[in-house]
This record gives C-alpha cells, sequence and structure tokens, in this order.
C-alpha cells in the first residue's frame, strides 16, 4: 500500500494549527488521524500539557508530538526506528516551527527506553508521553510496562495510549491508573496518570 498523500495532514489546534505536515513514506506508518488528535487534546486540560516535556514514541511523522508542542508544551522527544521517516519527522518539525523544540532519536523504543541516549540530561523527566505503536505490534501494555520502569515519568505524568478498539488495555499498569478511555471506530485512546 503507497503512503498516504502528504497534503491531507495538518496540525489541529494551537499556535501552528492548520500548518500542513509531511505524511507517512514508510510502508506501515499510520499517522494518528486529525479528528483523533483534536479528540486527544480536548480531553487533556491545559495544565497536562503548558510547559510539560514530552515523550512521543513510535513517532512516525511525529504529529502527536508536533501538536502538544504547538497546543504549549515545552519540548519534545521524538523516537521513531525508521531512519527514513525520522528525516521526514525532522522535515516536519521545521515545518511547523518547532526545530528548536524538539529532538528525533532514531532508535528501537524498547532499547531506546531500557538505554537513554548518552547526550540526554538524566534529570529530564516527562509530565506527557504519547505512545501508539503499529496495531501489528499488537498489545502496548508491554510498553506502558516499560515507560513506566524506565524512571523517566514525573510524578504528576499523563500517559496517551492509541490502540486498536479490539484491545482492552489494564486499569493499572504498575503506577499508572487509567482514568479515560475513547473510541473511534477502529481505533481507541485510552488515558493515564501517575499514581501514588
Amino acid at each position: 500500500m503507497p503512503p498516504r498523500n502528504t497534503n491531507t495532514m495538518r496540525v489541529s489546534g494551537g499556535d501552528a494549527r492548520g500548518i500542513r505536515l509531511k505524511g507517512p513514506s514508510v510502508a506501515g506508518v499510520r499517522p494518528t488521524t486529525e479528528r483523533v488528535r483534536a479528540a486527544i487534546f480536548n480531553i487533556l486540560d491545559d495544565r497536562q500539557v503548558t510547559d510539560r516535556i514530552v515523550l512521543d514514541l513510535f513517532a512516525g511523522t511525529g504529529s502527536l508530538g508536533i501538536e502538544a508542542l504547538s497546543r504549549g508544551a515545552a519540548w519534545a522527544d521524538f523516537v521513531e526506528r525508521n531512519r527514513r521517516q525520522s528525516l521526514d519527522l525532522q522535515e516536519n518539525l521545521t515545518r511547523a516551527g518547532y526545530a528548536r523544540a524538539g529532538k528525533v532519536y532514531c532508535a528501537e523504543v524498547s532499547r531506546w527506553l531500557e538505554q537513554p541516549p548518552s547526550d540526554m540530561p538524566s534529570t529530564k523527566a516527562y509530565g506527557l508521553a504519547l505512545l501508539d505503536p503499529p496495531y501489528r505490534m499488537g498489545d502496548p501494555a508491554p510498553t506502558l510496562w516499560a515507560v513506566w520502569d524506565s524512571g523517566m515519568l514525573d510524578a504528576e505524568a499523563t500517559v496517551v495510549v492509541g490502540h486498536s478498539s479490539r484491545i482492552t488495555l489494564p486499569e493499572q499498569v504498575a503506577g499508572l491508573g487509567q482514568y479515560d478511555s475513547r473510541r473511534y471506530g477502529d481505533n481507541a485512546v485510552a488515558f493515564y496518570s501517575c499514581r501514588p
């Protein structure tokens, strides 16, 4: 299947609203639709996004992390394993005006979480983590566990997980408790927050 038309994806809200982003150039990359992105950020309140450091895993085109930056996030780190897609993601950051507000890491998510890059400050704590792994990966719960085990989340972090509506995610994953879940056709989104 060819990549989707590059002219159909744009930032849905915030300072960069309406800016067109380059679509996926690699087969199998499934960007979060504009409708679902808008719904996610309508559910999150301002304090969960504004001035937060964001982690976008399985970043693909970077649309989720860029959406967060557009809506007031302070910084975003993007992890995407495909080198070509990582370059396109960097281009999207530039298109949206956030080339200096984010960093793209070309790496496998599980390895990156286990061993963060040496140039990343050890004190960095993410207030918002966005995960939208390929549906072919199946259950994203193991990645949720890995995010928790990484110790990279701050004490009031929010984690948003896109997944197939055929999968039911657990209510609790270590110190993360699910507080909301929505379905949009074949897509579903679960919202977690840190619990003591």
